[in-house]
């Protein structure tokens, strides 16, 4: 295992690790492009210089907005190996935010991907005062380009980037992360080259054996997916840009990797996919279809159900699930999911189909991982996010709280001493989130301690794992569980529209649009069904008593989701105060 003290020793020594093998890849024009270590040192190195050239020194902060792409990396070390700061912004980021963003960290160059993404800077730039030079990717007219900093870079010495390399130590910043939260101003997280170190070397044991080729998707502008893609670069991993979330599909046909992150929700359209084609099968194959599915369902770990049931699996994997992992490229060894809850029979299936899904868990403030499962020997515990990673701590409060403590947590939030303090006692960082030890080795996540919420008879409703139970309904795309300080919780339910409407046209059911489609008394009933058969899951004080059922789909650019897909609570309960007063108008009516 190598020594990772800092991010730039990655660079350093990205050589021994990739000989003859590609780093990174990008599609271009429908082509791969992909970059040797020598090629990617390049790129890095006079990017660096040409940094220099524009005044960006010591703890300097320089942004980046941008999909992934090669680019990302490029300009992500070239920041790193002159001791800047990199500060990571999401595309979708609305403008409000991106100038505060700008203005507190005090950016002074800003690279961007496209004409898009430039033009929403120039929307703000004179609001922000810091702001000296901005940087497409893209070909973009009247725009400067990420190649003119390159050319800068070679009137720079390189003999020089040696000493700026040395004066890079573990206590540095390598990053101020801006989470958007649900409510207020983001906060800037600063996270060291020894968090996010750190990290790296204890996750390193997530990836399978004969890994070499991973392909990426989730943002790199989230913590989640750079950690990863360090920690791939650490074990000589090539990883393999996706052209956008649309395209997943065919980039796991073309590049075949052997692993890749992701989260949730793409989890379960890809399985509620799987189920629908096998809904529309017939006859024996149906039958087949069905009966691997429930195989799959009840799998466990290590053997655990027995030799009747290996064999029947060993089957079942022949004849079904080979296809399922056709459709992920054929080579895939293991899938990390992070950033949201995972419905524990998601994990169970793929595990079953021979495509383990391993949960983690942590935030930005952790670097992130706190608690990962892997595949090592009593690694993996369904239902829980595994055990705590080496050289981290984690205790359990009085209420519950899960504390964490260890070389992964953040330096402190940026110009907030008062969050920080608030956020870290004793060295203890307050995670926010609820959980238990299952066997005193696996940590499970229960809910968000701020989203949990008390009923008007006192009874503690835990939201998160209601609608987490509530999803595995193929109808279902998004729910949000209300009721603070009402008689009984409720829903709000977003339909997955094309399920909803294969279910109509078998029905024979009719309509022109979507705000018609959720108004139609059988499409209610349907939807009451659903919500009776999930209920049974639940105690009666928890059951969800009414429910709306709603036109849209919730999403980052309507305001109502974060860059991470979580829900904005106060936002949709704004958004939809007509529906909840009317919910909760006739009470008396329902049986609590």
């Amino acid at each position: 295992m190598m020594q990772v003290n800092t991010i730039v020793d990655l660079l350093n020594s990205l050589p021994e690790r990739y000989k003859n093998r590609e780093v990174v890849a990008g599609k271009k024009n429908g082509k791969w492009i992909t970059y040797s270590a020598e090629q990617f040192r390049e790129n890095v190195d006079l990017l660096s210089l040409g940094l220099i050239q524009l005044g960006i020194g010591k703890h300097d902060r320089v942004a980046n907005m941008s999909p992934n792409r090669p680019e990302w990396n490029f300009v992500d070390f070239a920041i790193l190996q002159i001791d800047a700061t990199h500060v990571p912004l999401y595309p979708t980021l609305a403008e409000n935010d991106l100038k505060f963003i700008l203005n507190d960290a005090e950016v002074k160059v800003l690279f961007v991907a496209n004409l898009e993404l430039y033009d929403k800077v120039q929307r703000v730039r004179s609001e922000v005062p810091s702001l000296t030079s901005v940087y497409t990717y893209d070909d973009v007219v009247g725009a400067n380009s990420w190649e003119q900093v390159k050319q800068l870079g070679k009137k720079g010495d390189r003999s020089k980037l040696k000493e700026w390399n040395a004066m890079v130590t573990p206590d540095d910043l390598v990053t101020l992360i801006y989470t958007s939260g649900t409510t207020g101003n983001p906060k800037g997280v600063m996270l060291t080259h020894s968090n996010l170190a750190s990290n790296v070397l204890a996750c390193q044991k997530i990836c399978p054996q004969g890994t070499s080729k991973a392909l990426s998707f989730l943002p790199l502008s989230h913590i989640f997916e750079r950690m990863v893609v360090y920690m791939y670069m650490s074990i000589g991993v090539s990883i393999y840009y996706a052209e956008s979330i649309d395209t997943i599909s065919a980039n796991l046909a073309e590049v075949k990797p052997d692993c890749f992150s992701t989260v949730p929700r793409l989890l379960e359209k890809v399985y509620d996919r799987i189920v629908a084609k096998g809904t529309a099968l017939t006859g024996v194959k149906k039958s087949l279809f069905f009966w691997a599915l429930d195989l799959g369902l009840k799998f466990e770990n290590d053997g655990k159900n027995g030799w009747w049931y290996e064999q029947q699996l060993k089957i079942a994997r022949k004849l079904i699930f080979s296809k399922w992992k056709e459709a992920l490229g054929g080579n895939v060894k293991a899938i990390v999911s992070g950033g949201a809850a995972l419905q524990e029979r998601l994990a169970r299936v793929f595990s079953g189909a021979g495509i383990p899904v391993l949960e983690g868990y942590g935030l930005t403030e952790t670097s992130p991982v706190i608690a990962v499962n892997t595949l090592e020997p009593d690694g993996h515990c369904f239902g829980s996010v595994g055990k705590v990673i080496d050289g981290v701590q984690v205790k359990i409060a009085e209420d519950g709280e899960i504390l964490c403590k260890g070389p992964n947590v953040m330096k402190g939030y940026y110009n907030r001493p008062d969050l920080t303090a608030e956020a870290i006692t004793d060295g203890w960082f307050h995670t926010g989130d609820i959980g238990v030890m299952i066997d005193g080795k696996y940590l499970k996540i229960t809910d968000r301690k701020k989203e949990m919420f008390k009923t008007a008879g006192g009874k503690y409703i835990a939201p998160q794992v209601i609608e987490n139970k509530f999803k595995e309904s193929i109808f279902i795309e998004q729910i949000m569980v209300i009721g603070e300080n009402q008689r009984f919780p409720s829903a709000l339910i977003v339909p997955a529209f094309s399920a909803l409407k294969d279910w109509c046209e078998r029905h024979n059911i009719t309509c022109s649009s979507n705000a018609e489609l959720v108004k139609l008394p059988e499409v209610i009933d349907k939807y009451q069904r659903e919500v009776t058969r999930y209920n049974e899951a639940f105690g009666k004080w928890e059951q969800i008593k009414k429910f709306e059922v709603l036109n849209k789909e919730w999403s980052i650019d309507g305001g109502e989701l974060t860059p991470k897909l979580s829900l904005k609570r106060k936002i949709i309960l704004e958004k939809n105060k007509a529906v909840v007063d009317r919910i909760y108008a006739q009470t008396e009516q329902v049986a609590v």
